[in-house]
């Protein structure tokens, strides 16, 4: 299918979400900034949702290229509804308009705007896909020749092809795919999860059950297949701490020391005292608006790491207050890079440390155009990817005879950091307690075991581990916002009791 300059159907309704929500309610924050502005991230947006759904949840053909197998209605009704307030109505606008442009020659999206007279002539904003990395938005005002001033992966990591299949490993029996499990409590629990059983708002699209030898249960909404990768939003936060991990056990970086950030080096400079540990516990101190999960100028303004998050300034001791925020998962990842000599190195790194070897072959981790990970969101990956790192985990960092994370990492992330999300919440909800990048189903919360650690992530994704029945369970969706989102703690619950644990 060829989807040069196609115009999407109007969209009838768009719910509204202003951010994750990381604490049982959504964070309610705006920004104050011009139309014109708010147009160019209206056209982000759209460009690179309609990037990543179309180039990285494609299968793959044998010479590397993506053919797609989402339709315009399936895009439309997945990645462009339940999206931020602040752009709603200009996305619908823009599509209206017929704004958008797909080239299946360059693997680029681009979305015309300048409904502001400040932004006249502006060009449009680009979004252009690259092997492994998925696609990159180019800065607000950057033309298209600018893609070709974009790192990307060199050598074999270029060139490897993303399978069109996923070889089923390490899993050495498989139940049924959409079929039946062989437990009927256990099928009746799925089956209420393709429902609203679990939250009037829940839109699954896939769940996936298992321990390491076997997968026990394995749905997928129709059109969805293993290898079909969809956004992680905040699950990428603990895919960027076990990059992190994988540099411990390789002695390049070390959790209790400085972040040691050039841009901090100044002697004057108390950000000095920020430690890779504080920034993985989300104690950071450093200012990062009133809600830390709204970073939309790198999100969707194309900005980025070095620009939007390095330079905030201290707002809190470091290690003593707990604060959700984007900007420092992106500056534990930022911390990293500045151990490797070039950015060439630093990008292959989570592929050749850790994804690869397990058999992560269907995740891509997307960065800004300077080269840097946006590990705190912008990852796209499948069920199956998802469920190969929770694997891992419960093999205490072990795969194959190799020791890939240190052998206490699940302990370490799984440990509750000194400074805690309050609970109850502002709603009065009770709030999970917090690791290193992981949520902690720990005694604040009732019937799961304790040990019970969750990757969490906007619109409903979740990959849940618990050690102590060696089982890993995901669920993946698009929740609609403004509505009770999918439940997934009576959800661990009713899986737990039928499986008998």
């Amino acid at each position: 299918m060829n989807f040069s300059k196609v115009k999407f159907p109007a969209v009838a309704a768009f719910a509204l979400t202003v951010g994750v929500t990381v604490s049982g309610g959504v964070a309610h924050a705006s920004e104050d900034k011009t139309d014109a502005t708010l147009d160019a991230y209206a056209a982000g947006y759209i460009s690179n949702f309609v990037c990543s759904a179309v180039f990285n949840a494609a299968s793959n053909t044998a010479d590397n290229v993506p053919s797609v197998n989402k339709t315009l209605e399936q895009i439309t009704e997945h990645e462009l509804t339940g999206i931020y307030d602040v752009v709603e109505t200009r996305i619908h606008d823009l599509l209206e308009q017929g704004a958008l442009t797909i080239d299946d020659d360059t693997r680029s999206v681009a979305v015309a705007y300048a409904s502001d007279s400040a932004a006249q002539g502006m060009p449009p904003r680009l979004s252009v896909w690259r092997p492994a990395l998925g696609c990159v938005d180019l800065p607000v005002g950057a033309e298209a020749e600018a893609a070709a001033h974009v790192d990307g992966l060199m050598g074999d990591l270029a060139t490897t092809q993303h399978p069109a299949t996923d070889s089923g490993e390490p899993w050495q029996t498989h139940a049924d795919l959409n079929g039946t499990s062989g437990n009927a409590e256990l099928d009746q629990v799925v089956e209420s999860a393709f429902s609203d059983h679990y939250g009037s708002g829940a839109r699954t699209s896939a769940v996936l059950i298992a321990s390491p030898k076997e997968i026990l249960s394995e749905h997928y909404l129709d059109g969805f297949t293993p290898t079909t990768s969809q956004r992680t939003w905040s699950v990428a936060k603990s895919i960027g701490a076990s990059v992190v991990g994988a540099a411990v056990q390789q002695d390049l970086v070390d959790v209790n020391d400085e972040a040691g950030l050039a841009a901090w080096s100044h002697p004057a400079d108390p950000r000095q005292r920020i430690t890779l540990q504080h920034l993985l516990h989300m104690s950071s101190g450093l200012d990062s608006n009133q809600a830390g999960n709204r970073t939309d100028r790198i999100y969707i303004g194309g900005g980025t790491v070095a620009d939007e998050a390095v330079g905030n300034s201290l707002e809190s001791i470091p290690g003593q207050r707990w604060k959700y925020a984007n900007n420092d998962t992106m500056l534990a990842l930022r911390s990293l890079r500045e151990r490797f000599e070039s950015v060439q190195d630093y990008l292959a790194f989570p592929f050749t440390a850790v994804l690869h070897k397990i058999g992560m072959r269907h995740t891509y981790l997307e960065a800004d155009w300077q080269g840097d990970f946006i590990l705190s969101s912008q990852v796209w990956t499948t069920s199956r990817d998802l469920a190969r790192l929770g694997v891992l985990h419960l093999q205490q960092g072990q795969w194959n005879g190799e020791q890939i994370l240190p052998q206490d990492w699940l302990q370490y992330v799984s440990t509750p950091s000194p400074a805690q999300p309050p609970t109850p919440n502002s709603r009065g909800d009770v709030v999970p307690g917090y690791g290193a990048q992981w949520w902690l189903f720990n005694d604040r919360i009732s019937g799961i075991p304790d040990d019970t650690i969750a990757a969490r992530g906007n619109r409903g994704q979740f990959l849940i581990i618990v050690p102590g029945e060696d089982l890993v369970i995901v669920r993946r969706g698009y929740d609609i916002a403004g509505e009770p989102g999918f439940d997934e703690i009576q959800f661990t619950r009713d899986v737990l009791a039928a499986l008998g644990k």
